[in-house]
């Protein structure tokens, strides 16, 4: 963890439970995050669930997020970010976990370095919450039960939460027939 560690009654915890690991934690307007590595986000998860001082028991949110341009450095170009509850101690936190592609892929291709476990079986809401980072990122989940597409067709050629995704698209629109106000 950094010098100045944000002030989260759970940090104290993680740090004491998982000294030997590499652990950043980062607040921002209040906010506080806990950054983890890849390898080390899904026992550090169960941690922050199964602990009684932190006792995160729900999962509001799983997410990805594209740092492409972003002009900080960041520790790689994708993160997955959970965002935790712990409704016995009014606490919210944010975990974020970095991931860089291996290779430059434009479509659909799988990267390797593009996965992560899946936390489906710390809780179970997190599957759809899953399959939609894979559905727009293309990051894929370990150990998922049903990971497949959830927003768009199974063949579509891209994921478009992608900043290098272009805005209009690559040609999916263009069999569609435009319908004006008249036509409605």
């Amino acid at each position: 963890m950094t010098n100045e560690m944000p002030d989260h009654p759970a940090l104290a915890s993680v740090k004491s439970a998982f000294g030997d690991r590499r652990l950043m934690a980062t607040e921002f307007r209040g906010q506080v995050a806990l950054i983890v590595d890849p390898e080390d986000a899904h026992e550090i998860l169960r941690f922050l669930r199964d602990d009684p001082g932190c006792d995160f028991k729900h999962l509001v949110d799983v997410t990805g997020v594209d740092y492409l341009g972003y002009p900080a450095a960041t520790a790689g170009r994708f993160a997955i970010v959970w965002v935790l509850r712990s409704l016995t101690h009014n606490t919210l936190l944010v975990v974020k976990s970095h991931l860089d592609p291996s290779i430059d892929t434009t479509g659909i291709e799988a990267d390797p370095a593009l996965e992560m476990d899946s936390v489906c079986d710390l809780w179970e809401g997190a599957e759809w919450r899953e399959r939609e980072v894979f559905d727009m990122f293309g990051i894929r989940f370990r150990n998922h039960p049903d990971l497949r597409r959830i927003l768009l067709w199974r063949d579509f050629p891209a994921h478009p939460l992608r900043k290098d995704y272009p805005l209009r698209g690559r040609g999916e629109r263009e069999n569609y027939a435009i319908v004006d106000r008249e036509d409605a």
